[in-house]
C-alpha cells in the first residue's frame, strides 16, 4: 500500500499562506488568501492519493484534517 502524502496549509513566514508537503523545504502553493491556497492544495492532494491536508490557524494550531483516497484507518460506525 502506498504511503499517505500529507500537506499542511499554514501561514507563510514572509506573509500570506502556503500549502507545503510534509518534510519539504519549499511550499508547493503560496498566496495571500487562505481559502485559495487551501483549494489549490486540496487539488494536489486529490491528484496524489492516498493523502491528507492539515489546515492550521493563523497561530499555527491544527484546525482540521481532510483525507483523500482510501483511508487505512476509517472511523467505526
Amino acid at each position: 500500500m502506498k504511503q499517505r502524502t500529507t500537506y499542511h496549509v499554514t501561514p507563510h513566514p514572509e506573509g500570506g499562506w502556503q500549502g507545503i508537503l510534509e518534510g519539504a523545504d519549499r511550499a508547493s502553493v503560496k498566496g495571500d488568501n487562505k481559502q485559495a491556497v487551501l483549494e489549490r492544495t486540496i487539488e494536489l492532494a486529490k491528484n496524489n492519493t492516498p493523502s491528507s491536508v492539515r489546515i492550521h490557524s493563523q497561530e499555527g494550531k491544527l484546525q482540521e484534517e481532510r483525507s483523500y483516497g482510501s483511508d487505512p484507518f476509517p472511523p467505526k460506525g
